[in-house]
């Protein structure tokens, strides 16, 4: 009966040392780029996210493919700089509420499944949730997937969106007379190293 019980109690933790091993753990590398595009009534514009940071969570399947179970991005909202100088700067803060909601967060809602990851690169839809000054709305990400040397992830794409539904008021510039248009693009270009 001994033998038994020790025989199912070691089972048992080999089930969950597997378990816990089949998640690989995902950390965003420092090489990352995250650009805001938009227009105004002069000119267009840029702003680039200084301070990036995220972590994934992906599972291995055993026909070769992985599932994206999580992943969580977090972009500093002072760290935004623009090509304008600090005048924009300064609007852009206030019109994110910078003070009350320093991040702006993705993170994805449900898992992507099945992806086959390698050095051909691959569509995905991720589906999650973008929070910005403090609203969250539901997103379709588009994003190419491709896996680089020493095992990195990379991750590209971008996102439109509509800064009032985000609750944001288009910031204006010059006394008014600039006046920034109500659409915006994010673009990234994300690598993640297994940790």
């Amino acid at each position: 009966m001994k033998i038994f019980a020790k025989i199912c109690l070691l089972s048992a933790a080999f089930t969950f040392i597997s378990a816990g091993t089949l998640k690989k753990q995902y950390v965003l590398a420092k090489d990352y780029s995250v650009t805001i595009h938009g227009t105004s009534n002069l000119h267009a514009w840029d702003e680039t996210v200084g301070l990036v940071s995220g972590n994934g969570t992906f599972t291995p399947n055993s026909d070769g493919s992985s599932n994206l179970e999580d992943i969580n991005i977090k972009m500093e909202v002072r760290s935004i700089r623009s090509s304008k100088g600090a005048v924009m700067n300064n609007n852009t803060y206030k019109a994110l509420k910078a003070d009350v909601y320093p991040q702006i967060i993705f993170s994805i809602s449900s898992p992507v499944k099945s992806i086959q990851i390698n050095t051909v690169e691959k569509t995905i839809t991720a589906k999650g949730n973008l929070t910005i000054a403090g609203v969250t709305k539901p997103v379709n990400l588009l994003v190419k997937i491709v896996m680089l040397p020493q095992g990195r992830l990379l991750f590209e794409g971008s996102q439109s969106i509509k800064m009032t539904d985000y609750n944001i008021k288009p910031p204006t510039a010059l006394l008014g007379t600039l006046k920034t248009g109500n659409e915006i693009t994010i673009r990234f270009k994300t690598s993640f190293i297994l940790i």
